[in-house]
């Protein structure tokens, strides 16, 4: 927990504790993702635009024919990773309530092979 600094009147962590990087705006991880997957020959569309700042995002790929939807979870870890939230005709009513639930969410399509792991590279910041 950040604690204040008598002296510079700023708040600071304490001495044991790491600074968290700075969050990405999620149009930034967005747009990475999108030039990802089409620099690697693939593509990429946005079927719901969320906020530019803080909008969670879930991304809707194909393997084998069937359609998947991931979102970002936290984990046991206290981290972040993408699960699976729903396939196949389970994802438009997932993503209708969920948007009704959390209107700055972002929905990404990506048509490319091995898409899961462009996802996994999106949320790890590589």
């Amino acid at each position: 927990m950040p604690c204040a600094s008598p002296s510079a009147g700023m708040l600071r962590s304490p001495p044991d504790v790491e600074p968290a990087l700075p969050r990405l705006a999620s149009r930034v991880r967005v747009d990475a993702l999108m030039r990802r997957v089409a620099s690697a020959g693939g593509f990429a569309t946005v079927l719901a635009r969320g906020d530019d700042e803080a909008g969670a995002i879930a991304v809707v790929t194909r393997e084998q024919g069937v359609e998947h939807l991931h979102a970002a979870v936290l984990a046991m870890t206290g981290r972040y990773e993408f699960a699976e939230m729903a396939a196949g005709g389970a994802i438009p009513p997932w993503i209708e309530k969920a948007r009704r639930r959390d209107p700055d969410l972002w929905i990404i399509e990506l048509d490319i092979a091995q898409a899961k792991q462009f996802v996994d590279e999106m949320l790890s910041g590589h």
